[in-house]
């Protein structure tokens, strides 16, 4: 597949496309309020591929992007056969695809989500879900079991644990969360799951202190993880729009000694139903799944184009703070 290269080249400080310059950020899609040369990716292989299963959630925290709650079903739940066109375009079109990640939304809430991820494993995917480890996840244990069994070491679960004390992660998930949270996680733990947990770095504490904090957390109740790896504990950087963040200009990327091919729209996509809609929509990331700014098609080959850098979360998650929701 032809991608046509972007040229774009800096205005006059003066005027950008009839616009003041100072008038605000992440407005043109070109061009930075400065009038300078926005930052874009090129997609380049299509390495995994996001679906949302839904909006809906059984928890509402304080800060979640997505607003998902038990009643915001502004994305629709998606079905096994919308699951299984996407798998046959990604052979059709011979995209390179390893892995088919889940998020929400609480992904156990949608009723097909286990045939679902049998189908992709059949597909001999990697699977990723992303989940909170209550509940809703657990009345699928002997399902996940069957799965976990046939496809050993294919299926892994990302579970949000926002901090290692119950106290701040109970202040943004709600009181009841933390300990079905800490029996899902020592569930997964004892059964021989491939998991990790998601932390967030809202509460400003440096990140050594975190890993600790979750080490002497995983100690105490026997999870199996190592919080010093990466891979095994994640600590997401914040995305607040009430924050400033700079513009990223094409300049940035040997200011910030960045390449663009690490960012993650260069290598995966997210898959929407919104409610009003009678097909899928295919959006530049999983950070944007209202802003139809960011809708790039209906299909997976249509979305395949470069992405602008155009939104704050660009700037603030991806570029200055190195987060990869596909870890």
């Amino acid at each position: 597949m032809g991608i046509e290269k972007i040229e774009i080249q800096r205005l006059p400080l003066q005027e950008i496309r009839g616009k003041k310059v100072g008038e605000g950020k992440f407005v043109d899609p070109d061009f930075t309020a400065t009038g300078d040369a926005r930052a874009w990716v090129e997609p380049r292989q299509l390495e995994t591929l996001w679906i949302n299963t839904g909006s809906l959630c059984n928890l509402s925290c304080e800060h979640c992007y997505i607003e998902s709650t038990p009643t915001n079903d502004r994305l629709a739940y998606i079905s096994e056969v919308e699951v299984e066109t996407l798998l046959d375009e990604i052979a059709a079109e011979n995209f390179a695809t390893e892995e088919i990640a889940f998020t929400g939304g609480e992904p156990f809430l949608n009723e097909e989500l286990i045939p679902i991820l049998r189908l992709c494993l059949q597909r001999g995917f990697k699977v990723l879900v992303l989940s909170n480890a209550m509940k809703t996840m657990t009345k699928y244990s002997d399902a996940l079991l069957e799965l976990n069994n046939l496809y050993t070491g294919k299926l892994n679960l990302r579970i949000s644990l926002d901090h290692y004390s119950e106290e701040l992660h109970a202040r943004e998930r709600g009181k009841r969360s933390w300990k079905p949270a800490i029996a899902g996680l020592k569930w997964l733990s004892s059964q021989g799951f491939s998991f990790s947990v998601a932390g967030r770095t809202y509460w400003g504490e440096p990140e050594q202190a975190m890993r600790e904090g979750y080490a002497s957390l995983f100690l105490k109740q026997k999870i199996n993880l190592d919080a010093d790896d990466v891979s095994q504990l994640i600590l997401f950087p914040e995305m607040d729009l009430a924050v400033d963040v700079p513009e990223i200009t094409t300049a940035c990327w040997e200011i910030l000694q960045k390449n663009p091919a690490e960012i993650m729209c260069s290598n995966s996509r997210m898959v929407v139903k919104r409610k009003e809609d009678n097909h899928l929509s295919v959006m530049a990331c999983t950070l944007l799944p209202y802003d139809q700014r960011f809708n790039m098609g209906k299909t997976l080959t249509e979305a395949w184009q470069p992405i602008k850098l155009n939104h704050p979360h660009c700037a603030k998650f991806c570029v200055l703070g190195g987060g990869s929701c596909s870890g």
